[in-house]
């Protein structure tokens, strides 16, 4: 990392014995002309207890720049990283995210330059194309990326191929028992199925996604709706997409078969081997259709809704087998009928009907317990959300909790279905495409957080918390600065982000000999921010423009570490947990010194921080 000029010393450190960081205020230190080389060396040897190499630069994070060309339907363009979190102990990412990097409203433009600052320890970077009816992701394999136009024609035409639909001849209905008129829930409903029941034979040959569509289908659909992380609660996401419950409904175009391909499933098979009983392995994809001016949808739609017959679209049996697990493709496609006034069946749907789908698990596991009708409606939820054996679970579903969410990628609809209750939003996955119309969710924005960590003192306790700032790209003219602690009782001023003449205590309203955000004991006080116009060509990582700090009790200034230097500035590109007071950042993440150490161990340190001991 290119950086201003700071007293370098690493190079020059021999053999050091293990220590503690100090855990009494910093060493007073007198002018830093008296401030001895050998001092601040004999001081990090006191400090971390380890050679670092010499050619470490504490830069974990790499700039580059990349050519977008779209066309003018698309109104924004964004760079965005691919990266996984994990915690102390995990094998695997507890998540995957998307964050943006720069973006850009192209305002006719079809080609723009971006400048990125992407951590080293990407999945990949990707480029989102963004109009008000599709969302494309492509991957940048190299400096330039284009739009797909393919995918374009594709959302247009609203088939991704000529499929061969089986033969309707013969076709009849039976009835099945719903759980729910068996628990007297809904004692009108009915449900049916193909008499000869099979689904196997009604299984439509079809193309499965390329590798390419795949590693985007992961990197967007599992950032938005996490896979690994059983304690987040996405329904406030689905909610604010605006399609669920009564709005959460395709319309029938009446000009294509409706075709379900159900492409991912996650239901612990490969973990269990009967705890939930192959929970999607052994359900049922079921459908019901109708039009919004009915009289008996407009006096009572929960009541119409659920005497609705609902069909069975194919068992999900049909589409996997039953140890797999988390395999993303084409596994099953089908046509949904429309069963004519007079019980005729036809490919197509007459314009206008609004399609509802429900799953039917089934499973015999637990004796019932994992068996109901749970559907994308969530108000046709309200029984089975309070069944006993769902409501403790279930507690942030509410009553009229939805099972299905939409989101928008690279010209396909996919319906993502909750079949349990903690509401992840990923147990299956639909891709939706030919006679409904567009069902349009753009994931919403996740910027990319940088921190800048500082020490204060020539003589520190590398504790790294003396200033932090946090910054995020907001856009390709615009960054974001926040301040958000100060573990450091000198004056101390914030240079390069706007505010050069505010002492950083002063920011929140206090004088100094305060600490700021650094002490679990400590009020949280709420970041300063600052919005700075910056160049297009700007990055986070250039000495001229970065953030430095000036520390006017003892007249010296600190800059960004660079080559050979000890850590007393470093830039983390995410959210970083940093230290709190008087804990040393080898103290706090356990991999900081095996980094420190070579520039190739330990290059993801900061993503395992020791509880307790960060802020």
């Amino acid at each position: 990392m290119k950086v201003m000029k700071k007293i370098a010393i690493i190079a020059a450190i021999g053999a050091f014995v293990l220590a503690s960081c100090s855990k009494t205020t910093d060493l007073y230190q007198p002018e830093d002309d008296s401030v001895k080389s050998e001092d601040i060396t004999n001081n990090v040897h006191n400090v971390f207890g380890v050679n670092f190499d010499p050619n470490q630069d504490w830069c974990t994070t790499t700039t580059k720049e990349v050519t977008i060309k779209a066309n003018s339907s698309i109104k924004k363009v964004q760079v965005l990283a691919y990266t996984a979190a994990y915690d102390q102990a995990a094998e695997e990412p507890e998540y995957t995210q998307l964050t943006v990097l720069n973006q850009a409203e192209l305002n006719g433009a079809t080609t723009v330059k971006l400048t990125y600052d992407a951590p080293k320890d990407n999945l990949g970077i990707f480029v989102a194309f963004i109009s008000g009816n599709d969302y494309q992701l492509k991957k940048v394999e190299g400096s330039t990326v284009s739009l797909d136009t393919k995918a374009s024609t594709r959302a247009e035409k609203g088939l991704t191929e000529n499929y061969i639909y089986p033969s309707l001849e013969g076709l009849e209905l039976e009835e099945v028992t719903s759980f729910a008129k068996e628990r007297n829930w809904s004692p009108n409903e009915k449900l049916y199925q193909l008499k000869d029941d099979n689904y196997e034979g009604r299984k439509i040959a079809a193309a499965d996604y390329d590798d390419e569509l795949k590693t985007i289908f992961r990197a967007m659909v599992f950032s938005y709706f996490p896979n690994n992380d059983k304690e987040r609660n996405n329904l406030p996401l689905v909610k604010a997409s605006g399609l669920y419950n009564d709005t959460g409904y395709p319309i029938t175009t009446g000009n294509a078969p409706i075709i379900v391909s159900s492409v991912y499933k996650a239901d612990g098979s490969l973990k269990t081997t009967n705890g939930y009983g192959y929970e999607i392995y052994n359900s049922d994809l079921y459908y019901y259709y109708f039009k919004e001016s009915d009289q008996g949808y407009i006096d009572d739609p929960v009541t119409y809704l659920k005497s609705l017959p609902k069909y069975k679209a194919f068992p999900f049996k049909d589409c996997y087998i039953e140890k797999e697990d988390d395999i993303l493709g084409k596994r099953g496609t089908y046509a949904l009928i429309y069963w004519g006034p007079d019980g005729t069946p036809s490919y197509t749907f007459p314009a206008g009907y609004k399609i509802g789908f429900m799953v039917r698990a089934k499973t015999t596991a637990e004796d019932k317990k994992k068996q109901g009708e749970l559907y994308v409606d969530g108000r046709l939820n309200n029984e089975i959300n309070k069944y006993k054996n769902f409501a403790n679970r279930g507690k942030k579903l509410g009553e009229d909790g939805p099972r299905g969410a939409w989101l928008t990628l690279n010209g396909r609809q996919l319906l993502c279905l909750e079949s349990g209750t903690d509401t992840d939003f990923n147990d299956i996955i639909l891709d939706i495409e030919g006679g409904v119309e567009e069902m349009t969710v753009v994931p919403e924005e996740n910027l990319n957080f940088y921190t800048y960590c500082f020490e204060d003192q020539e003589l520190g306790d590398y504790d790294l918390n003396d200033v932090v700032i946090k910054a995020n790209r907001i856009n390709n003219t615009t960054v974001e600065y926040s301040v958000v602690a100060c573990g450091a009782y000198d004056e101390l001023y914030i240079k390069n982000i706007g505010i050069d003449d505010k002492e950083v205590h002063s920011l929140f309203g206090l004088q100094p000999n305060t600490f700021i955000n650094t002490r679990a004991s400590d009020e949280q006080l709420t970041p300063y921010k600052v919005k700075r116009t910056v160049d297009t060509n700007f990055s986070l990582l250039d000495p001229k423009t970065q953030p430095y700090i000036y520390d006017a009790t003892r007249k010296r200034t600190v800059y960004m570490s660079k080559l050979g230097e000890d850590p007393h500035g470093i830039m983390i590109p995410y959210d970083f947990r940093y230290p709190y007071e008087k804990i040393c950042i080898k103290d706090a993440y356990k991999d900081f010194n095996y980094w420190g150490q070579s520039l190739i161990n330990g290059t993801d340190w900061y993503k395992y921080p020791i509880e307790g001991k960060v802020f």
